[in-house]
């Protein structure tokens, strides 16, 4: 059985039963069965994003819970095919407070040591208007929409003729 159920012991008992029914890759159980749970203990471990998009009528804005990370920690970029890519590559710092010979007894605030989220955008998203910033621990990403296309003048396109194979009429569309 893989590290998702270790990782999750809320829901083991049901991990280890499907996984005995149906052997689900690795990969695939964890995304099924760890509902974005991230083991902070991993310094190779990526978590995702919280976040949420508001659609306006200008815009498209997305609100990210980042917190304890800086601003310089934070890399928000457009790849191919219109993907919004926000990564942070920064660790959490913790309180100061760890004096020789204390520690930790429990760590139970996310502190992701890398955290990404990918968006397909919108066809109607204009890439060369977005902005970010960051407070509180809050990121905005506000992605500009690019203006409707225009609508045709005077009742042009609304109708269309399609030949019928049947016979050589035509149908009207509407």
């Amino acid at each position: 059985m893989s590290r998702a159920a270790d990782s999750n012991s809320s829901n083991g008992h049901l991990v280890q039963a499907v996984s005995t029914l149906f052997p689900f890759p690795e990969t695939l159980e964890k995304f099924v069965f760890n509902s974005g749970a991230h083991d902070a203990r991993d310094p190779k471990a990526i978590s995702t994003i919280p976040t949420d998009i508001l659609d306006t009528p200008s815009e498209y804005i997305f609100y990210m819970d980042l917190p304890g990370l800086s601003k310089s920690d934070i890399q928000v970029t457009v790849e191919e095919e219109n993907t919004l890519v926000i990564r942070s590559g920064g660790k959490r710092k913790r309180e100061d407070g760890e004096e020789e010979g204390c520690k930790y007894l429990r760590l139970e605030r996310k502190a992701p040591q890398k955290a990404m989220r990918k968006f397909r955008l919108p066809e109607n998203a204009d890439v060369s208007a977005i902005s970010a910033k960051c407070e509180s621990g809050v990121l905005m990403v506000v992605v500009g929409k690019l203006p409707p296309p225009p609508k045709p003048k005077n009742g042009a396109g609304h109708r269309r003729l399609i030949p019928n194979n049947s016979s050589n009429a035509a149908i009207g569309v509407e």
